[in-house]
């Protein structure tokens, strides 16, 4: 089951209208489906990536508006999440991170700064 840390985040991107009500349900069905089977194989060898962060930053106060962890299992959801909070990711960017995952790169994939929003996203895949 996910934490409620977890379920709280969640339900947050979902009042501020970050995710729609749907999305934000399959992905707390996910959560608590990982919990379950933490030892979920994606074809990658121990000591690969296993988390997919979203992180959002406020441009003029460096506060955090969106800090989310998703386990690497969840991927698809977290890539429609990240294509919603960051407005401005272009298709050649998705295809970009959906490589990067698909290579098993690790680190930082995604860093666009959204001067009209004063947003500043990140994705990584830890």
């Amino acid at each position: 089951m996910a934490t409620v840390e977890e379920r709280m985040k969640v339900l947050k991107l979902i009042e501020e209208g970050k995710i729609s009500a749907e999305e934000g349900a399959k992905l707390l069905d996910a959560l608590a489906e990982g919990r379950k089977t933490p030892n979920i194989s994606l074809g990658a060898a121990a000591g690969e990536a296993r988390w997919f962060r979203v992180r959002v930053t406020d441009l003029k106060t460096g506060r955090a508006k969106v800090n989310l962890n998703i386990p690497i299992s969840l991927v698809r959801v977290g890539m429609k999440m990240g294509a919603r909070l960051a407005p401005g990711l272009e298709a050649e960017q998705i295809e970009a991170l959906a490589k990067a995952l698909k290579s098993g790169q690790t680190g930082k994939i995604i860093d666009v700064t959204d001067e009209e929003d004063g947003e500043h996203v990140e994705i990584f895949v830890e």
